[in-house]
């Protein structure tokens, strides 16, 4: 991809499940899932991309995916010659209607694409402004800060290995080999959450994810992601995501395969 010809082009992928290692491009990439869910990482953070987000990753990043089912992922390449770097690694962008129909169209390039087509700068300098406009004024929904300590690697990983079950604030310190009240400072220095902002995060994330199963109950998800109800699920989702599981799962599973 770092060596084709054009400085701006696009690429449809129909992904299996797959994690990718860590990896980088000379090239801005967007990302954009138009079907599946999407795992991406980052240094300092990491997000799910379902099909209503994209995410902006500056070139040079080191960076990797995942995905547990398959997914058809639509990515830009933008050489830095035309869009400066902005001062961040990573941003994560809701997809409108405009969005969706400019990153779909782009695909019209690829990486054989001539560098002398008269309306391929114009097109992708255009997409990489307003996608820079769109990455800064967007919050970044459904991002999980990285822990760098390994006090609270342990601490987040048995959050995320016990979902299900409930999990108390002892039980995390525990894990940490910390005191609750340094277990709290410490999450909210290294990771800018409390621990139960970050355990929430988690089950929410979570659902997400097997909501993209058309065969699991909504019901069954709930209790996965340790919800006692399917109403304090939803209600919890709905605060978290902006709609409920039912319409967020049959959004994205009418979403074209385009």
């Amino acid at each position: 991809m770092d060596a084709a010809p054009a400085l701006g082009f696009g690429l449809s992928d129909e992904l299996p499940p797959l994690q990718t290692n860590w990896h980088q491009h000379t090239r801005h990439q967007i990302l954009y899932a138009i079907h599946g869910l999407l795992h991406l990482e980052v240094a300092a953070a990491s997000w799910v991309l379902p099909s209503h987000r994209a995410a902006f990753l500056t070139a040079g990043t080191p960076h990797r995916v995942r995905c547990e089912r398959s997914v058809g992922l639509r990515t830009v390449y933008l050489d830095p010659v035309w869009l400066a770097p902005p001062p961040w690694d990573c941003r994560v962008f809701t997809v409108c209607a405009l969005a969706k129909e400019l990153l779909l169209y782009a695909m019209r390039w690829d990486h054989r694409s001539s560098p002398h087509d008269p309306l391929l700068q114009s097109y992708f300098v255009t997409l990489g402004r307003l996608a820079l406009e769109w990455s800064e004024n967007d919050p970044l929904p459904f991002r999980l800060p990285q822990p760098q300590s390994d006090e609270l690697l342990r601490a987040t990983r048995l959050v995320r290995t016990r979902l299900a079950s409930p999990i108390g604030i002892g039980d995390i310190a525990k894990a940490a080999a910390l005191s609750e009240r340094t277990l709290r400072r410490r999450f909210q220095s290294e990771l800018g959450m409390t621990p139960h902002a970050y355990l929430h995060a988690v089950r929410m994330l979570a659902a997400l994810e097997r909501l993209a199963d058309p065969s699991a109950a909504i019901t069954t998800v709930a209790l996965e992601v340790g919800f006692e109800t399917p109403s304090s699920f939803s209600h919890a989702f709905r605060a978290f995501v902006g709609e409920t599981p039912r319409d967020y799962r049959q959004r994205i599973l009418a979403a074209p395969f385009s």
